[in-house]
């Protein structure tokens, strides 16, 4: 099994520079496991780190997917895994890094997807119903066939609902039956996972700080070259905290004092989100990244065996 390392945690728990700082002490090239940084062009709303915060540490699955193009957990597992075998035959340690817990676990996991391609026909169908009867029957639905994925998926979250109805009705398999025979063929990988979590107040004053950096740092300017570009709020690249709130207010439909005040309540959202993720994997070492000696206990149980 190869041993990689995991640096978890929600959006500006301070993962980025954990990450570096372990990369430099045991010869490690970083991961990232971030849904937003694969994009090209989205720099300052996705917070990709910048030559100066990667000091010298490669970095890799950044900046290389066009936001006009569509891309998947089953593309960034297949990735991943190539990335994690050249860093290895390299002879250096894999620093999976990064916010977006699906991408972790799905590769930490080996979950192997299903090759059937969707079937665009049943998907349009099943959003011309959510939008003509609302989203309250398909759910419904979706607890009669599957009641586990029901259980975890928020009605709210149109998508999935009408993602797992997509998967029953083309292959006959709920959406449990098909994770349970994705995980049957054991991981090639030993992981070693820690979760940043600094205290909740501290957490949100660093969102509040980020996000008011971010607009220093040219988040409406950014927003409106991509949609010049011909981007749009209803894309997946644009599904990003930031940029449909930029979008928003960049049509006029709310100031930029709003849009800013949005964005920072949306994002303290997402790190609860986050939070409760990581914290259904047991297998996850929690560090107060502002307490030295709680990361130090943590590395402690870690030793890395370089082929």
């Amino acid at each position: 099994m190869s041993q990689i390392l995991v640096v978890a945690g929600p959006t500006a728990s301070g993962k980025t520079g954990l990450a570096v700082c372990l990369a430099k002490e045991y010869g490690g090239e970083v991961i990232s496991a971030d849904s937003m940084q694969i994009y090209q062009y989205m720099n300052v709303a996705s917070a990709k780190p910048t030559i100066d915060e990667m000091q010298g540490v490669p970095h890799h699955l950044l900046d290389f997917v066009s936001p006009f193009e569509p891309f998947s957990v089953a593309d960034y597992v297949k990735l991943a895994k190539e990335k994690i075998n050249e860093v290895i035959s390299r002879g250096k340690l894999p620093i999976v890094a990064g916010g977006t817990g699906l991408y972790i676990s799905s590769l930490v996991d080996n979950v192997e997807f299903a090759e059937e391609e969707p079937d665009p026909s049943v998907r349009i169908r099943l959003f011309a119903e959510a939008e003509e009867k609302g989203i309250e029957p398909l759910y419904q639905r979706l607890q009669e066939i599957d009641p586990e994925a029901a259980a975890v998926i928020h009605p709210n979250n149109h998508k999935r609902v009408i993602r797992a109805l997509e998967i029953f009705e083309t292959t006959g398999l709920t959406m449990t039956e098909q994770n349970a025979r994705s995980k049957m063929t054991p991981s090639p990988f030993d992981p070693y996972m820690l979760a940043l979590c600094p205290p909740r107040e501290v957490l949100y004053e660093r969102i509040n700080l980020r996000v008011d950096a971010m607009v220093d740092e040219g988040l409406f300017e950014e927003a409106k070259t991509l949609m010049d570009m011909g981007l749009n709020r209803d894309m997946q690249s644009m599904q990003g905290i930031g940029y449909k709130e930029a979008f928003d207010c960049l049509n006029g439909e709310i100031t930029k004092e709003e849009c800013i005040e949005d964005i920072k309540r949306a994002t303290r959202r997402y790190a609860k989100r986050q939070l409760t993720w990581f914290r259904r994997d047991a297998r996850y070492r929690w560090v107060n990244p502002l307490e030295e000696t709680d990361l130090l206990a943590a590395m402690e149980a870690f030793t890395w065996k370089n082929p």
